[in-house]
């Protein structure tokens, strides 16, 4: 089945021996390709939008996997089904993925792995998911349409993180190929860009701005 490159790196990352939900599913092709290509037994997928599942259906008959793929129509976590323990978020702002953590963090005692691609903030994703106990397993780039795109896997248990680390991303700082570089060259021009717009007055952000810059230097030195 034809699935881009986001969507398929995220799947390839789901543990074999899961049971997967898909939040923000919008046409449902992850959790098909969870269980056609990857022979998951079940999958979720929900949304909370009509649209978007009218032809999440329509995919899940074509594929014929109507019996391994549900499909809800709920707000995030809202959709949880007894015996998920794998989430998978993409295509949704790192706020938004932070609001839906903290709107239902009573599943998190149920929820081993998570794997995230937001479309920003990402270090406020990064924050969130260590303080509530999980550690960052994987990290993954994927470039379409000239955009690269972070996927995060954060598994259970506690690890401490440095600013420097959760900035660059603990498993991510550690690889050498070019895509990783040239992420991390558009993102110090980035940084680059925000220290001259920032006025003066915020002394903290210029601060950290800095900072941020340092450490993409040095990991592009390496």
């Amino acid at each position: 089945m034809k699935i881009n490159k986001r969507l398929k790196t995220i799947g390839d990352l789901v543990p074999l021996s899961t049971y997967p939900l898909d939040i923000g599913c919008d046409h449902a092709l992850l959790s098909i390709y969870l269980v056609k290509e990857k022979h998951l037994s079940k999958a979720v997928a929900s949304d909370n939008k009509s649209g978007p599942l009218k032809k999440a259906d329509e995919n899940v008959k074509y594929y014929k996997v109507e019996d391994k793929v549900k499909l809800i129509q709920k707000e995030g976590l809202n959709s949880y089904q007894e015996g998920i323990d794998t989430v998978t978020i993409s295509g949704m702002g790192g706020l938004n993925i932070n609001k839906i953590i903290d709107d239902n963090k009573k599943y998190l005692k149920s929820i081993n792995t998570f794997i995230l691609s937001p479309n920003n903030y990402s270090l406020v994703v990064k924050r969130k998911l260590t303080k509530y106990g999980y550690h960052i397993s994987e990290e993954r780039l994927v470039k379409e349409n000239n955009i690269i795109y972070e996927v995060i896997v954060f598994s259970k248990g506690r690890r401490y993180y440095s600013y420097k680390k959760l900035f660059l991303g603990p498993v991510l700082m550690t690889k050498k190929d070019m895509l990783t570089k040239e992420y991390y060259e558009k993102l110090l021009d980035t940084k680059k860009a925000l220290l001259k717009a920032l006025p003066s007055s915020l002394r903290n952000k210029i601060n950290i701005t800095k900072k941020e810059i340092k450490y993409l230097m040095d990991v592009l030195k390496d």
